[in-house]
């Protein structure tokens, strides 16, 4: 019974993420794992082996199942990249390749959320006591919760698998609380929800101790979960100041070009045929500046130069437009945005630093290589581009993230205090349900906020978006259809505390936390 209920709460968990978005599940989502990770704690000093007590027991299970739960159901859609037939992969094979992919990036997650509760479980069980008053024990125990969640995070962040953090679990829909992510990034969001949660919980396993204490918990959890929302309300108030006269008016062509037939002699004839239709559309409406989706024209940026009728549209209307497309690098290639300007000089090129696991390289490729090919029917490796690159636009400097790299935080924000004045987001989105690229708006809303920038958004299915710096989304398309967008987004030059001093929240929730476990080992 205590499997069900933890699956059934972490399924809730997974209903708050786009396009489900019922944010309000997250909320209290988290009780369950936290009353059976914290309830009939006993501790492992009791026990012969640390390892049979703390790690391998039921309670690590149950964590594993919340997990699995949580993020398998959030990343279901990844079974979307098959069939790959059309890629030269027999039925089957796809079929148990997407089942591979799908439940190796959900073991990762669940694995987050298992380490979680072992580490807690270690913080409970180590000998000594800080005080004896229940309540604040309880305070305590979530202090140290909600720190090892939020380190934790922090560390998959780090890695190439990245995605599900509790924080998205708010966007796109509850930007109020999505404006805290302006004081110390996804962090904060993080934070509050399994603050709120443990708060909840503790309640809960107080509640036949001390009736008192129950209710002051609740209470306190009440009052938390509001004020975190009025702060919010308070900075999602603050009036946007753009100024006119440095308004940007963009247009966005997304090209709707299925990946099926994107990389063959079909896809490519679409392609400059749909792009140079819609580069002269908009060039005649007057826009300052065209956007792309990545890859829009899937060749290497000297045969677009040398043979194709976009690159002449672009010299005989003289808009600049920033073009997604492949760029050499020695042997290899890379996945680029290139600047190029009124004159059709290439200005500046962002090759993307996040590449996507299987999709654009092999990890270990020197085992796994021999094993698999990467899942695209590209003849090259790509690699990655270099992590201080500066996008410069006749605009200002932008802030650029192709595709996966929305999902990573500190990507838009060092480019945000390098001097970023709005972002640009290019990404394909093609082959998987609508699940997917609802998520995928929901990550770039995080980042249009935590940097407090404007953000124009082109895909190559949908969906393509403008979104202001409070999260607002003022258009956003329709998916799998071509479409042409015309819109205006604003330079800005301030810096939130999150882009000053990055993710202070979690460095110094980690300190505490040490400063927790060491006091109860002394005393």
């Amino acid at each position: 019974m205590k499997f069900v209920l933890t699956a059934i709460s972490g399924l809730l968990m997974g209903l708050t993420t786009a396009p489900f978005s019922a944010f309000y599940l997250a909320w209290i989502a988290l009780i369950p794992l936290w009353l059976l990770t914290v309830s009939n704690n006993k501790s492992y000093y009791q026990k012969k082996s640390l390892f049979s007590n703390i790690i391998v027991n039921k309670k690590t299970a149950i964590a594993f199942v919340w997990g699995f739960a949580y993020h398998g159901f959030g990343l279901f859609w990844i079974t979307g990249i098959h069939p790959m037939t059309w890629m030269g992969v027999p039925w089957l094979f796809s079929l148990l390749i997407a089942l591979f992919c799908w439940l190796f990036i959900t073991i990762w997650g669940a694995i987050l959320v298992t380490v979680w509760s072992i580490i807690f479980r270690l913080f409970m069980g180590t000998k000594g006591t800080i005080i004896k008053n229940n309540i604040l024990q309880a305070i305590i125990r979530v202090i140290f919760g909600v720190a090892i969640w939020c380190l934790l995070e922090l560390l998959w962040n780090q890695g190439a698998l990245w995605w599900t953090s509790l924080s998205y679990t708010q966007s796109p829909n509850n930007l109020i609380i999505l404006q805290l992510t302006k004081l110390s990034g996804y962090s904060t969001v993080t934070a509050a929800i399994v603050g709120i949660n443990g708060l909840l919980a503790e309640s809960i396993l107080i509640y036949y101790q001390n009736k008192k204490q129950y209710f002051l918990l609740i209470f306190t959890s009440l009052i938390g979960i509001t004020a975190l929302h009025l702060g919010g309300l308070y900075l999602y108030m603050q009036p946007l100041m753009n100024n006119v006269d440095q308004a940007i008016n963009v247009g966005i062509i997304q090209g709707n070009i299925p990946n099926t037939i994107k990389l063959y002699p079909e896809g490519w004839k679409k392609a400059i045929e749909g792009y140079t239709k819609g580069y002269k559309k908009l060039s005649n409406q007057k826009v300052d500046l065209i956007i792309t989706p990545e890859t829009a024209l899937p060749f290497d940026l000297d045969y677009i130069v040398n043979n194709s009728s976009f690159y002449s549209a672009i010299l005989d209307q003289q808009v600049p437009v920033i073009l997604g497309a492949f760029g050499s690098n020695n042997t290899s290639y890379t996945n680029s945005l290139f600047m190029i300007d009124e004159t059709g000089k290439i200005m500046s090129r962002f090759d993307k630093v996040k590449l996507v696991p299987l999709g654009e390289y092999i990890p270990f490729e020197d085992i796994l290589g021999k094993l698999i090919d990467r899942l695209s029917p590209l003849d090259s490796h790509l690699v990655a581009g270099n992590t201080e690159q500066k996008f410069k636009t006749p605009f200002g400097q932008a802030i650029t993230g192709i595709c996966y790299e929305s999902a990573f935080s500190e990507h838009f924000r060092r480019q945000a205090k390098a001097g970023g004045q709005f972002i640009i987001t290019a990404s394909n989105n093609a082959h998987y349900s609508e699940i997917m690229p609802a998520q995928h708006h929901a990550q770039d809303v995080i980042r249009a906020v935590e940097t407090d920038r404007w953000m124009a958004r082109a895909t190559n299915t949908g969906y393509s978006a403008i979104v202001n710096p409070k999260g607002d989304t003022l258009w956003i398309s329709d998916i799998n259809t071509y479409e042409l967008h015309q819109g205006v987004i604003y330079p800005r030059n301030t810096k939130t505390l999150y882009v000053k001093w990055g993710d202070w929240l979690t460095l110094g929730l980690g300190i505490v936390a040490g400063i927790l476990w060491l006091t109860k080992l002394v005393l």
